[in-house]
């Protein structure tokens, strides 16, 4: 008897959040996993693109660019070397970067209203077993027991609230937020390179992007890459909407 009311109080506590709960799951499951560092990924591609388009000139970026598995990076890189005016450039790709956030933000939200929802859920879980074991007063032994099942609900929704659903968020807000200065430094990096600006003048420039944990990582002496080094390293975040 106790399991099978422990399920329920399982069941009323995720009822509520679970049919949204399911639409984020797919994000969610990146919150469990070390992230690889797109930023270092990314800095040596830019710093050996532009070494690239001094050396060939902007259109052979065009060439590049189909080697490029980030959708986001592949068409600033297609719009550069089309010759897009920079500033048209730059507002383009800014709009992309913001719809992208944007998105990040909604599947944060959503596990910020589990984990808001699921406490209250979980009380009236308790309530409605309560009233269960009213029902069945003249059994003095089951109702005792009744009552600590009961309350099961309530840790249930504590529990999922405190320990997966909240954790989860407070990941996928970091998450969205490094998404948004690798979006910066892409956009920077394709408008610098546009501009000619050196591979190591850029490199300097990225240091004021890299979250802090990743600077002094970054101010490590390192050679200018080649091309053919950087096409097998790893791609932006893959796209979560």
């Amino acid at each position: 008897m106790a399991d099978i009311r422990q399920g329920t109080a399982a069941i009323i506590v995720l009822g509520g959040p679970l049919p949204v709960f399911l639409r984020a799951m797919k994000r969610g499951a990146s919150a469990f996993l070390v992230p690889p560092d797109h930023f270092g990924a990314t800095m040596d591609r830019m710093a050996a693109l532009a070494e690239r388009a001094r050396r060939l000139g902007l259109a052979s970026l065009e060439v590049e660019a189909v080697h490029v598995q980030d959708r986001f990076l592949q068409k600033a890189l297609g719009l550069a070397a089309d010759g897009v005016d920079l500033r048209v450039l730059r507002e383009m790709m800014n709009f992309d970067a913001d719809v992208e956030i944007d998105r990040a933000e909604e599947e944060v939200r959503v596990w910020e209203s589990a984990g808001g929802y699921a406490p209250t859920v979980g009380i009236i879980g308790a309530v409605l077993g309560l009233i269960q074991v009213m029902k069945h007063l003249e059994n003095l032994d089951e109702v005792g027991r009744g009552i600590a099942v009961a309350f099961v609900a309530t840790v249930y929704g504590v529990f999922s609230a405190n320990v997966i659903f909240l954790p989860i968020a407070g990941k996928l807000k970091s998450y969205s937020r490094d998404r948004g200065r690798l979006r910066e430094m892409m956009v920077e990096g394709v408008v610098s390179i546009a501009e000619g600006m050196n591979p190591k003048l850029l490199r300097m420039k990225f240091e004021a992007l890299l979250p802090s944990q990743k600077t002094l990582r970054a101010k490590a002496p390192a050679a200018v890459p080649t091309i053919s080094s950087v096409r097998s390293s790893t791609p932006a975040p893959a796209e979560g909407s």
